[in-house]
């Protein structure tokens, strides 16, 4: 009886120790993808401003450059408390978004910008969501601080998707 209770005791360590380990694999995991995307949105939020027709695409843009810039600021500090090397590079998907979104521009750029921009941050929200929810007190904290700049460019960017116009980003 003795040996069942250590086994499972030793198996019951075992589970508690790999979970606290998947928990970090978890955050690591979520850091880089969020310096990723953060690196992402300042280059398409430059593009933005440079391809854009209207002044609220360009406004959203400046915004979007602006926030993530801090963003990725802070995400990078969150990476050195978990022993993460930040990426220094948007990810091969959004590489090949912002090549995609490089070849338009005025109208045409606008439409497809908001739409990508509207589903980026849906995206995004779910992720930064999820990760709130990190036993890691930095995890958390960042996440938290970062959701209602996501939640204020999602709004921002259907406003712009429904064609509510040019002071939107204000």
């Amino acid at each position: 009886m003795k040996a069942i209770s250590i086994l499972f005791a030793s198996v019951v360590a075992a589970t508690l120790a790999g979970g606290s380990a998947f928990a970090q694999g978890a955050d690591q995991k979520f850091v880089k993808a969020a310096i990723e995307g953060n690196l992402a949105e300042v280059q398409m939020g430059q593009l933005a401003q440079q391809n854009g027709a209207s002044q609220g695409v360009k406004d959203f843009g400046r915004m979007l450059s602006t926030d993530h810039g801090q963003a990725n600021s802070k995400a990078t500090s969150v990476a050195s408390s978990l022993n993460v090397t930040p990426p220094t590079e948007p990810n091969a998907k959004q590489k090949k978004d912002y090549e995609k979104m490089s070849k338009l521009n005025g109208a045409a750029f606008d439409k497809a910008f908001a739409a990508h921009m509207v589903m980026d941050h849906k995206k995004d929200i779910a992720a930064y969501n999820k990760a709130s929810k990190s036993k890691n007190q930095t995890v958390a904290g960042y996440t938290s601080e970062t959701l209602p700049t996501l939640q204020k460019h999602l709004q921002t960017a259907q406003s712009l998707q429904k064609g509510a116009g040019k002071s939107a980003a204000r």
